[in-house]
């Protein structure tokens, strides 16, 4: 028997487990009422969160540059958006060959001299700065919350959030001083790219003509969100669902409701991911800004 590469048999493993999800979920709820849902889907609201998906897509790649010029490579906004908009398609149909983030480091690396370990290093920070502001918004909203599931947790989500930022300043301060410049900013950049996420579910719930308990949809996103970025199914795909529908249950929510939201802001994601094609046929060139 040959055995398959370790990075083929991960990804065959990740499929394997988003179908095992996936199926699990549809085994709880029917798959035609959540078509009937996503069909009956108000167009203009949708456009609205596509509008502040890209928007999202479109700060987190500066955010992403940010890093990079500390870096001391100083790419053009374009360029970057380019390679960013290639990640994107990579991490969600090209998994198995070179994950977004790996290509990312690895044109950077290949084009500039600078050393793998920083690139690995900024690649994390940003990722991780994102996941910051996820956990921070959701403590967030937690703490505003009226719902009787929530409350006896607040004073947890109010110590967490100071903690989690401590911790990361910690982290970067002693591990990676070389970014402590821009960490405040790579901050209020990760904030408005997780606020326009957020509005973009909003016009989704408008979209599905969802009506109260904004806040607890909200939460749960944020939630999904944190877990999908764990590298365990196909570009969240399985997991994203799996929390909106235990948390449909753990908040009293309409189940096929929250499913029909996690789907719509998945499938928003793989259109706009689909844009990075052309970018997989003719690589971006990167260019640096003349002025630096």
């Amino acid at each position: 028997m040959v055995a398959l590469p370790r990075k083929k048999l991960i990804t065959l493993l990740k499929i394997l487990f988003s179908a095992v999800l996936l199926y699990f979920i549809f085994t709880k709820i029917h798959f035609r009422d959540i078509l009937e849902i996503l069909g009956r889907a108000h167009p203009l609201y949708l456009l609205g969160a596509l509008f502040f998906f890209v928007l999202s897509k479109v700060v987190a790649a500066y955010r992403l540059n940010l890093y990079f010029h500390k870096l001391h490579v100083p790419l053009t906004h374009p360029s970057n958006l380019k390679l960013y908009l290639l990640g994107m398609f990579y991490n969600l149909f090209l998994p198995g060959g070179i994950g977004g983030d790996a290509y990312k480091g690895y044109a950077i690396r290949k084009q500039f001299e600078v050393r793998t370990r920083e690139v690995v290093a900024v690649l994390v920070l940003d990722r991780l700065s994102g996941m910051l502001l996820l956990f921070i918004y959701a403590c967030l909203l937690a703490l505003f919350s009226r719902h009787a599931a929530l409350m006896p947790f607040k004073a947890y989500f109010g110590v967490g959030m100071l903690l989690s930022v401590g911790a990361f300043w910690y982290f970067n301060k002693r591990f990676f001083a070389f970014a402590m410049p821009v960490f405040w900013r790579s901050l209020q950049y990760s904030a408005v790219v997780q606020l326009a996420q957020l509005l973009s579910v909003l016009c989704i719930l408008q979209a599905l003509y969802v009506q109260g308990f904004t806040l607890s949809y909200l939460f749960i996103f944020l939630v999904s969100s944190i877990v999908a970025v764990l590298p365990l199914t196909l570009g969240g795909i399985g997991s994203r669902e799996l929390v909106f529908f235990y948390g449909a249950l753990w908040l009293g929510l309409e189940e096929n409701t929250s499913v029909g939201v996690s789907m719509a802001f998945f499938l928003i994601t793989a259109f706009v991911s689909l844009w990075g094609l052309g970018y997989h046929f003719k690589k971006p060139e990167l260019s640096l800004k003349a002025s630096e």
